[in-house]
């Protein structure tokens, strides 16, 4: 039998099954894509570049966050506060002498070891009981946030210095650019290889249906929690390089309005996929600046609406949410695979 043809991809093995890339066109695709963006510093100027850094951070809060709620079935609404831990715990440690390429995986394990501390209730509790657990977490961390002069700042904010690699600091856009480019695809790469390993698939049986996946014996206290840890470790590594990217972390930063636009990320994108991760951070994190287009495109025509769309931009961005809850329930994410299979198919409809 031929591996493929024009309607699609045929396997003879669980081990072509399981690639990740299955096809040589995905991965020519993926190859160009990615030297593209390696090519953007030089090619884009640099509030650009800015936004590419804010993106690539987004990314990975937002994978880590799908990996908890969209792939294990574990709200949380707390997880701006656990990006606040890694950022704080990243500048402490720099402070205290530690280098950025140590820092940064302490801060993630300190992350991991806190989100599993909050992630021990999930055993009793699930659905809007666990999101009020983890609303308590954002409610306690930020109070901790605020208070624990000594090792946060308090109210007046904990400066953090650049990272450095071989004598060279990273303190300018370009240079931080592929840093958070090479820690947006390292993780990932690691949490779509996770989905495919045993703990991954218990985290998906436990998401669709917890009492078959006990009877099977999945242990779902070891696994809630192994979920919970590693989310928390890349909203960690996304907090740390939050830090050492804004070179200057405040409270303020790390509130439930963080917690609710990293849950509107995967929502939008599309839950349980990582893919859909990426799509929702690109476009929440651009959905600022296609409202200042907008606004500055009809300014000519309509000379106050700028005024307006500022004021109000909360309200769009829950109005944008609503949206797809009712028409896109499944992210964008799910309209890339229509669009895919209807060109697989084309010009034969079915």
């Amino acid at each position: 039998m031929s591996k493929a043809n024009k309607c699609g991809l045929f396997f003879t093995s669980y081990e072509q099954e399981a690639q990740l890339f299955p096809s040589k066109f995905q991965k020519i695709c993926l190859g160009l894509f990615l030297i593209t963006l390696c090519l953007c510093p030089y090619l884009l100027d640099t509030y650009i570049i800015s936004l590419f850094n804010l993106i690539f951070i987004a990314v990975i809060g937002a994978v880590s966050l799908n990996l908890l709620t969209g792939c294990c079935g574990q709200i949380s609404l707390g997880h701006g506060a656990f990006i606040g831990v890694g950022a704080y715990a990243t500048g402490y440690l720099m402070q205290l002498g530690l280098s950025f390429w140590l820092a940064l995986p302490m801060a993630g394990l300190i992350t991991a070891a806190v989100g599993m501390i909050f992630g021990i209730p999930s055993l009793r509790l699930k659905g809007i009981y666990l999101a009020i657990a983890t609303l308590a977490a954002q409610i306690i961390l930020e109070y901790i946030f605020l208070h624990w002069e000594g090792v946060t700042g308090g109210s007046n904010g904990l400066p953090v210095d650049s990272p450095q690699i071989f004598g060279f600091f990273l303190d300018n856009d370009i240079s931080m650019f592929y840093l958070l480019f090479s820690f947006a695809v390292i993780t990932t790469l690691a949490v779509s290889n996770l989905l495919r390993t045993k703990p991954g698939r218990a985290f998906v049986a436990i998401r669709d249906f917890y009492l078959s996946a006990e009877i099977m014996g999945i242990n779902l206290f070891a696994y809630k929690l192994m979920a919970f840890g590693v989310s928390s470790f890349f909203a960690g590594l996304a907090g740390g390089l939050w830090a050492t990217y804004s070179m200057y972390i405040t409270p303020e930063q790390f509130g439930i309005g963080l917690s609710i636009s990293y849950l509107a990320m995967i929502i939008i994108g599309g839950m349980g996929s990582v893919l859909g991760s990426i799509m929702g951070a690109v476009f929440i994190t651009l959905l600022p600046e296609g409202l200042s287009w907008i606004s500055g495109s009809l300014s000519n025509v309509f000379p106050d609406i700028s005024t307006y769309l500022l004021g109000l931009k909360e309200g769009v961005f829950g109005l944008i949410l609503i949206l797809f809850l009712i028409f896109e329930p499944e992210g964008l994410v799910h309209r890339w695979r229509l669009i895919k299979a209807y060109w697989k198919l084309y010009p034969f409809a079915h």
